[in-house]
Formats: C-alpha cells, structure tokens, sequence
C-alpha cells in the first residue's frame, strides 16, 4: 500500500510502501512528548517529496538517531532512528487521512530500551 504524509504546514511531503500494516507505540520519554506511533520504512519504500531544505535535525545520547523536523511548523513528521538506523521511521500520525484504524499498534517498552530493541529489529 501506498501513502502519502507530511507536516503540519505542508513544506515536508513523503510518500511511503508499507508491506504489512503496523506501527510501534513507544513510551520513552521522546516517543511519548512527541506522540510518536512508528511505521519503520526501509530507504527504497521511503520518497521525499519536497522539504529537505526544512529539515533540521536534533540529536541526543549516542547521537545515532537523527531527528529531522520541520523548521517552519515543528513536527517531527520522520527520522532516522537508532534501532533501524539505515531505515525512516514515520510518525503514523502524520500520514494523510484517517489511517489510524487500518494499523496494527503494539506497545514498546522504550523506557528499557537496551534491553527491548531486539523485538522490534526483529521485524
């Protein structure tokens, strides 16, 4: 399936291919200020459509993840994230329409995230 997404302002477009319909919910403390819901894309199913000019990045801790949001509006519609560094991670919100229901969402323990990464890299 194909979908389309971006930020709240409209300066980041993405277009995406998902093969199975589910997304992580994490709680550390990123994923739960941001109200993150993962959909991790590898980098041929991943499209940006404009907006890399508005992109900036945060990075903290080992540094590996990298945080990209839009610099006009403040949304973290996408990042490189430390689990799947070599993947996009989407925020299932910021896909356009209401997707939400068509997912799948399961829970991460990302408080312990050392010790739970391997059950998401998994999969």
């Amino acid at each position: 399936m194909t979908f389309e997404g971006g930020c709240h302002c409209g300066a980041v477009r993405f277009r995406i291919e998902v093969e199975k319909l589910e997304a992580i919910d994490c709680n550390c403390s990123m994923c739960t200020k941001k109200g993150f819901l993962h959909l991790i894309v590898p980098p041929e199913r991943f499209t940006l459509l404009r907006g890399e000019d508005v992109l900036s990045t945060y990075t903290f801790n080992t540094g590996i993840a990298k945080h990209l949001f839009c610099k006009v509006c403040g949304i973290h519609s996408f990042y490189r994230p430390r689990s799947h560094p070599d993947c996009f991670d989407v925020n299932l919100r910021c896909l356009d329409g209401n997707v939400l229901d068509q997912f799948s969402i399961e829970p991460f323990d990302g408080q312990h995230w050392e010790e739970n990464v391997e059950s998401i890299r998994e999969g």
